[in-house]
């Protein structure tokens, strides 16, 4: 098994293996021609990390956006999706591309990276913590406002 980061040529994997991850979960997807379109468009912008486990073929994904931010020198970035197919879940894929996302982070001079987890995602929640992540709870919830243009 190895990771990797994603290129153009890689948008109809990357589409397809966002299209299970949200299908697995019954949420709502643009069709994976739709998807394939928008990747090799992502692919090509620096402020985009998709990064691949392989074995061999790819199994897994993350997808990283980057911004300015006043906090750091660098930028900071928000891991959107991590997702490996449930057949090779707990195998080590999702700690690999955990690992190989910090390595590239610190090269890129990234300041932070934010995820954000459901509530009652206890076992996600659980992965992250034990990979160095951790919630900065207030003591009151943070809410996520969405308005679809």
């Amino acid at each position: 098994m190895s990771t990797r980061m994603a290129i153009p040529e890689d948008a109809t994997v990357v589409a397809s293996l966002l299209f299970a991850f949200n299908q697995e979960f019954d949420t709502w997807v643009p069709p994976i021609d739709v998807l394939e379109g928008r990747f090799t468009l992502l692919l090509q912008r620096a402020d985009v990390l998709v990064l691949l486990a392989d074995d061999p073929e790819p199994v897994g994904f993350a997808l990283v956006t980057t911004r300015p931010s006043p906090y750091y020198d660098g930028p900071v970035a928000t891991l959107d999706e991590l997702y490996v197919t449930p057949a090779r879940r707990d195998q080590g894929l999702g700690t690999e591309l955990i690992d190989h996302l910090i390595r590239e982070a610190r090269a890129r001079n990234i300041g932070e990276v934010q995820i954000n987890v459901d509530e009652d995602d206890l076992d996600t929640r659980r992965f992250y913590e034990e990979r160095g992540f951790t919630n900065h709870e207030n003591g009151e919830r943070m809410l996520c406002y969405l308005r679809e243009l």
